[in-house]
């Protein structure tokens, strides 16, 4: 059924137009300011690489998001940003403030359902209502059946993906949602702009609130079938061909054992990955209508007078691999992966046309949001505060940068696995459990499986990290420093499960490269 609003809603997005930014009241702590209780608006994309953001170096030529860009001229964009792993506890992260090793008693039930104790795992919303905002979430949930309405949210329309395997993967059309945790009733219309809509819809309703809001805005785009909005189909088709990564096929004789060749993509008679422009278009053909949504809600803001008092985040669950390192996924450790585009605009504290290139992930971006309500965090939380680099981009992070992915096993399970050595349970398509850090110019990655070498990356001159250095006589002890920092660091993070990790294989350069011809 086709929604009565969409027509003019997107016409209005077409149209819109931005602002000169206004500034917010604020206290101050030092030389930092504070904002005074603001509203936060916290857009979060589903499977979008910084790639596909225009304002991003990386990104295609032609990719278009002016909507994104604008709001990155408002404020900070973060030019390295690891939100999460994958979509389910990436989720998980934002909304505890915890790494995947430490989210107790959250397991995955039927694909993509789960099932989580609300005592043992409890949500940051709950405390923000508990210290005076209102909260809503609207949009894709991905943690089972209990969307927290009553304890976490004030408001909520959600998309739980429950209901059979057709509602599982309406991430575009045919989404059954669960409004204010009722029966799962039609969305009706193209998601993204039906999500678009109802963000709108509350922003303009809290126009006169009484009370400071959290909006949790979780678009199910740009998640596979990247089908587009039939005003953007067309969108893209004379841009040149996209640039296939040089490693798509491999060989990689520096990698893993199990990463060396592995490759998601299909020759066709020229040599070259079979559908491979066609797929790359179609995914940011879908981008656009959230390029199309950050614009709606942005003018939202400002026709209802709450652009001043209110912080705006947009990110991604994590970002995207279109053929880097063989893949056409996220769950891998490497930047083309999972590095997702992160933006902070805050009128009065965060400086327009402002880049940070420090390294963050999702729970710094819960620690920040603590700080810039005023409200203390009711347990502790695996983040760093970034509310310092909001205002000093160029400083600098006292804790390295950690991200991990233990695959569908969470809490003590993560453990449970590693003591029995049944790596197998950390497996998925040909991929395993990985601890990764960002120390300075350098990535360590660790997997959990028996007898793999380890992977060790200079990011300013291999920031593609096709050189795996660990493999690098030369670079032996900075490896082993390394090695002992990430399990200080991972300890210090509740991740006792660093006792229990298979050692790594020790490898030479000579070795490696034999064994990947």
């Amino acid at each position: 059924m086709k929604n009565k609003q969409s027509a003019p809603l997107v016409l209005g997005i077409l149209i819109v137009s931005f602002f000169h930014l206004g500034v917010w009241p604020c206290h101050g702590q030092g030389d930092t300011k504070v904002p005074s209780k603001p509203n936060i608006l916290y857009i979060f994309t589903d499977d979008q690489s910084q790639r596909s953001v225009s304002c991003y170096e990386e990104a295609r030529p032609w990719a278009q998001t002016p909507h994104i860009d604008k709001l990155a001229d408002m404020g900070m964009r973060f030019t390295h940003c690891y939100t999460g792993a994958w979509c389910q506890p990436s989720r998980v992260s934002n909304l505890t403030g915890l790494l995947q090793h430490a989210h107790q008693s959250f397991k995955v039930t039927k694909y993509p359902m789960a099932s989580y104790d609300p005592e043992q795992l409890r949500f940051f919303p709950s405390v923000l209502r508990k210290n005076g905002y209102e909260t809503a979430c609207i949009g894709k949930w991905h943690l089972g059946e209990d969307v927290g309405h009553g304890r976490d949210w004030d408001y909520s329309v959600i998309w739980d993906r429950g209901g059979g395997r057709r509602n599982a993967g309406a991430y575009y059309n045919g989404a059954l949602v669960r409004t204010n945790g009722g029966e799962r009733k039609p969305l009706g219309g193209y998601s993204t702009d039906r999500y678009t809509e109802l963000a709108v819809d509350y922003i303009k309703k809290k126009k006169r609130a009484d009370k400071p809001w959290y909006l949790w805005l979780c678009y199910g785009g740009v998640h596979g079938p990247y089908t587009p909005a039939e005003r953007h189909k067309d969108s893209y088709d004379k841009a040149p061909a996209s640039r296939v990564p040089v490693d798509i096929f491999g060989p990689r004789p520096t990698k893993p054992e199990h990463l060396k060749n592995l490759t998601r993509w299909k020759k066709d008679g020229k040599g070259v990955p079979k559908g491979y422009d066609a797929a790359v278009k179609k995914y940011h053909k879908a981008v656009k209508s959230l390029d199309d949504g950050v614009g709606a809600v942005m003018q939202a803001l400002k026709d209802s007078g709450q652009l001043e008092n209110t912080v705006v985040i947009f990110t991604s669950d994590q970002g995207f691999a279109w053929g880097q390192h063989g893949a056409n996924e996220k769950w891998m450790p490497y930047d083309a992966n999972i590095c997702a585009p992160l933006i902070f605009s805050a009128p009065g504290l965060v400086k327009p046309r402002t880049v940070c290139k420090e390294p963050v992930n999702g729970v710094d971006i819960t620690s920040t949001i603590h700080s810039l309500t005023g409200i203390e965090p009711e347990w502790k939380m695996h983040g760093r505060d970034l509310m310092g680099l909001l205002t000093s981009p160029d400083d600098k992070l006292k804790e390295p940068m950690l991200m991990i992915n233990t695959t569908y096993e969470y809490g003590d399970s993560v453990i449970e696995k590693l003591k029995s050595k049944d790596y197998e349970a950390f497996e998925r398509r040909d991929l395993y459990a990985w601890m990764m850090m960002r120390n300075g110019k350098y990535k360590y990655i660790r997997h959990f499986k028996d007898n793999l070498i380890e992977e060790l990356y200079d990011m300013e001159k291999d920031p593609d990290e096709l050189d795996n250095l660990a493999v690098n006589a030369k670079y032996h002890e900075k490896l082993i420093e390394l090695r002992l920092k990430a399990v200080e660091e991972f300890r210090n993070k509740d991740g006792d499960f660093v006792d229990h990790l298979p050692e790594p294989k020790q490898a030479s350069r000579k070795a490696a490269m034999s064994d990947g011809g």
